[in-house]
């Protein structure tokens, strides 16, 4: 047996509104950040599992807090028991009786519990020797569905439905791994459309993005609305009549009020409108979805747990479900997730867009692909060109796909450099900033 001998945090920021990159119109000025975990064990084999919270800058201390507040479950404890039953362990992390009733299971808690199961998952994933979406997808069905809790979610998802998806995926996952290996995830790009780049630089990035291979272009939108106008025509007349356009509100619109700018902005073709109003508006998603259809609602990288999904599939509030992987919980609510979406029959085309996403996203994407939906039909995965060369195993991009990553672990874990570069407040990235 091998034991956790010390669970180590750091703020660490990346100062991306130098250049604005990131920025929308609710976030014009945000710093990629992530709260980080690292387990260290006393294991012959040196590995260590990390994980992360994403957040945008201020406030990324306050979920280091948070993941700190973990540390009496893990620090001591043996390994082996902790990975041999990934359920047991999530359910004993996010049930805890004090630290629950911060949420319940939903804010900066809950995220942080997400950090120290995707590190878990990580240590696992290396231990195994695979990556993330691999280890998963050689799980059995009965494995899969022990990862999950069902609690809140039956009257729309039990477990002998859950078997029954993954089973009659099971026979064909072969393939799909392999069809993977060769071939690729298919993504698109949001690096053309933030809201802080002139009409310059989006007409360059939205022409280099089909030069390099891309389907699909998504560009912020809402905080005026001539000028979405104007700049969604200069993207249509950028790239060709067969690459698509999807627009990213960031909750910017009262209900009525998304309603009305779809609607102005005239385009049919877009391929869909993002986060139209709050995270947590089921209702007001429903009827943005009614009143701009044929242009699908995608929505879920604020969303806050199972359960708000559960409710927006029940209430046919989304037509694309973007999950994030530092939202939830870590990867067994994701697992979750990709149930419901899968009972649902709604497509999942994952949140990416900061630092670190691409990375962790892709193992979730590649998992459903193989084990739970079997489809690539409208699926794809979020790329934003930011920040990939400080992680040990960055996403690998060729033709607008992700490539499957074969290093084993989760695809968490920063580099130590860039770890201490970015260290926030005293790391040299930070020295002669005056913004603080």
């Amino acid at each position: 047996m091998s034991t956790i001998v010390s669970m180590s945090t750091l703020d660490i920021r990346f100062p991306t509104s130098r250049a604005l990159d990131g920025s929308d119109a609710m976030n014009p000025d945000p710093d990629y950040s992530a709260a980080y975990v690292v387990l260290e064990t006393d294991a012959a084999d040196a590995l260590s599992g990390h994980g992360f919270v994403f957040t945008i800058g201020r406030g990324n201390d306050v979920v280091r807090a948070a993941i700190e507040a973990l540390r009496p479950h893990l620090e001591g404890r043996e390994v082996e028991p902790l990975l041999a039953d990934m359920g047991a362990t999530w359910r004993e992390l996010v049930h805890d009786s004090q630290l629950r009733w911060l949420g319940p299971e939903k804010g900066v808690m809950h995220m942080a519990t997400g950090a120290v199961v995707t590190a878990l998952w990580d240590l696992k994933a290396k231990r195994a020797g695979k990556p993330l979406w691999q280890l998963l997808s050689s799980m059995s069905p009965e494995e899969i569905v022990d990862l999950v809790d069902f609690r809140y979610l039956s009257d729309a998802l039990t477990p002998e439905e859950a078997l029954d998806l993954l089973r009659a995926s099971e026979p064909s996952r072969a393939e799909r791994e392999a069809e993977l290996l060769a071939s690729g995830y298919p993504g698109y790009t949001t690096t053309p459309g933030w809201l802080g780049y002139d009409d310059a630089k989006l007409e360059r990035l939205c022409k280099e993005a089909v030069q390099e291979g891309w389907s699909q272009i998504k560009l912020k939108v809402g905080a005026d609305l001539a000028d979405d106008q104007r700049r969604l025509r200069i993207a249509r007349a950028a790239v060709d009549q067969d690459t698509k356009i999807a627009v990213d509100a960031n909750q910017r619109w009262d209900v009525a009020e998304a309603i009305e700018w779809v609607r102005a902005l005239d385009d049919e073709q877009i391929a869909w409108v993002e986060e139209p109003t709050s995270p947590d508006d089921i209702l007001g998603h429903a009827a943005i979805a009614d009143g701009i259809a044929p242009i699908p609602v995608a929505t879920g990288e604020h969303v806050a747990n199972r359960v708000v999904f559960k409710q927006l599939l029940q209430a046919r509030s989304l037509q694309v479900l973007q999950l994030d992987a530092t939202r939830v919980a870590g990867v067994n609510e994701n697992v979750a997730i990709l149930l419901l979406a899968a009972k649902f029959g709604v497509r999942v085309c994952p949140h990416a867009g900061g630092v670190g996403l691409c990375e962790a996203v892709q193992h979730i994407s590649m998992f459903d692909y193989v084990a739970v939906s079997g489809s690539l039909e409208g699926r794809m995965i979020e790329f934003v060109d930011h920040l990939h060369e400080h992680f040990v195993t960055p996403t690998v991009i060729e033709r607008g796909r992700y490539l499957a990553p074969t290093t084993p672990g989760a695809g968490t874990e920063i580099l130590a450099a860039s770890r201490e570069e970015f260290l926030f407040p005293d790391g040299p990235a930070w020295a002669d900033d005056q913004s603080r």
